[in-house]
């Protein structure tokens, strides 16, 4: 399997976040990137292939010009208000408030963000925008005829809407990668998200569209962050009435206690709908001992759900999304793909 990497990744390196009422040391960190690098080649997988550059349009066809634009001059302008620190944002645009983009920088990260865990630093949007090109790689291997490749994106996407970012996430790859098979010749694209946490950057890009199917298994939304979008009655608007299928599940869930099955049913929704490829929003903080999550996946369940993944029989790109236990994180990712693999193989 082609894996698409960069080592630029490393330029996103926040110094904090707050979480749990605290401010300390972001978990989605360098590390994770470099952790899955190393397994994967070890596993075999290849060729690490450098991502190609892709213009700015492929972006604005999912994520509205002024955010870009706001998060491209974020960093220069946060600095000339505050000196070199983390830009985090002061407060939100909540019930009773307007929305009305303001003009000073801690009330534009206000308004185009939708929590305090996601700092921007001076390499954010190199970042961001390199993990774009990954993406999209990704995507033209599957456009150019490959059945699979591996998108090892970071920083991670789904929670990033067309006009906000948060959850670790800044432009939405996975997304941004759904739309560019969408304008290469796939009629309909479906988004497979098995992360933790609920993409509800991803939903609500899709959420009134016909021509992407959008299934998610994930935490609960009355337990678990984002908390505000990703329960069951979730179905689409409009002309994407049908297409946006969620699986939100309880603390606790292991595989045999219902993870394999609402997986499995978010397979089947997306065979019947008709898909002509798939991306995976590949997050492995599902795992039993995942630091800020609460399902009870082990190390071998990843092979169990690449070889679901593996049963649609389509081109599938999977894109990384989270994943927070550092010491697993390499062997659960390559225990999916090998799992998808073989799988392939066998069909």
């Amino acid at each position: 399997m082609d894996v698409v990497y960069s080592e630029l990744h490393a330029l996103q390196n926040g110094a904090y976040e707050l979480i749990g009422g605290q401010l300390q040391p972001p978990v989605e960190k360098p590390e994770r990137a470099e952790t899955i690098r190393a397994a994967v080649e070890a596993a075999g997988f290849g060729p690490l292939l450098s991502p190609e550059s892709f213009p700015d349009d492929t972006i604005t066809r999912v994520h509205t010009p002024e955010f870009v634009a706001f998060l491209s001059t974020a960093w220069d302008r946060w600095v000339e208000a505050h000196g070199p620190y983390d830009a985090l944002p002061l407060n939100w645009p909540v019930r009773t408030f307007r929305q009305k983009i303001p003009e000073a920088i801690d009330g534009l990260l206000s308004y185009y963000s939708l929590d305090a865990g996601t700092p921007i630093t001076a390499g954010t949007w190199k970042a961001a925008r390199t993990a774009v090109d990954v993406a999209l790689t990704g995507a033209r291997l599957i456009q150019d005829g490959k059945r699979h490749a591996f998108a090892l994106c970071r920083p991670p996407g789904h929670h990033a809407a067309a006009d906000l970012y948060g959850g670790y996430c800044f432009l939405n790859n996975a997304a941004i990668a759904a739309q560019y098979l969408r304008d290469n010749g796939a009629a309909k694209v479906a988004v497979l998200d098995v992360d933790y946490h609920h993409g509800n950057g991803t939903q609500a890009i899709f959420y009134d569209r016909a021509d992407v199917f959008f299934a998610s298994v994930h935490a609960d939304p009355l337990q678990e962050y984002p908390f505000f979008l990703g329960y069951a009655d979730e179905t689409g608007t409009g002309a994407g009435e049908g297409c946006n299928a969620n699986y939100p599940l309880r603390w606790g869930t292991g595989w045999e206690t219902g993870y394999a099955d609402a997986l499995d049913d978010a397979c089947r929704r997306i065979h019947g709908w008709g898909a002509e490829a798939v991306v995976v929003s590949l997050g492995v903080d599902t795992f039993e001992q995942d630091p800020i999550s609460q399902f009870k996946l082990t190390t071998p369940d990843y092979t169990r759900m690449g070889e679901r993944i593996a049963r649609l029989g389509l081109p599938t790109l999977f894109v990384m999304e989270g994943g927070y236990d550092v010491a697993a994180l390499g062997d659960n990712v390559v225990n999916t793909l090998t799992g998808y693999l073989n799988a392939s193989v066998v069909a």
